[in-house]
């Protein structure tokens, strides 16, 4: 008996192999309409975005939407309109003496026809000082003055164009 189990696995040590060499190695083959990393994407805010009031914070998401459609030759492969989000990654709030509103934030993601893709991409704004000669003479002139002048709020109206680009 112990002689028919050892030939069982000499057997099967000898076949074993040979049946994995003859089975087909599949590498998966980039689609002909694949994306490639770094192509650019139009993008376009959805929601208006501001500083005033302290209406915008950090990593509050940014709705956007996709400005063009995207093709590989004359195929679309992601259509105007398809759903992207972003987020805040600093705010500033306008302050004393002409300081502006600044708000920057980065490109996240898309949705292409039910398939997330990861974006690159970052887009800011600020808005106008208060106006150095202006803060200069109520300085001068009377200085708490300064206090009171303030600059202007961030803002990205709805519309804005932001350049994303694929991760």
């Amino acid at each position: 008996m112990k002689m028919f189990v050892y030939a069982l696995g000499l057997a099967v040590a000898t076949v074993a192999p040979a049946a994995l060499m003859a089975q087909a190695v599949i590498v998966a083959q980039p689609s002909a309409n694949a994306v490639r990393a770094g192509t650019p994407i139009t993008l376009r805010i959805i929601d208006g975005i501001t500083t005033k009031d302290k209406a915008a914070k950090v990593n509050d998401r940014v709705r956007m939407e996709v400005a063009e459609p995207v093709k590989v030759g004359d195929v679309v492969v992601i259509p105007a309109g398809s759903p992207a989000t972003g987020e805040l990654t600093s705010v500033k709030y306008k302050g004393m003496w002409g300081k502006a509103g600044f708000m920057s934030g980065r490109a996240i993601s898309l949705d292409a026809n039910g398939r997330s893709v990861r974006l690159s991409g970052s887009f800011d704004t600020k808005g106008k000082s208060g106006g150095v000669a202006a803060v200069a003479v109520s300085a001068i002139v009377f200085a708490p003055a300064g206090f009171f002048m303030t600059g202007k709020s961030a803002e990205l109206a709805p519309g804005t164009i932001v350049r994303a680009y694929i991760d």
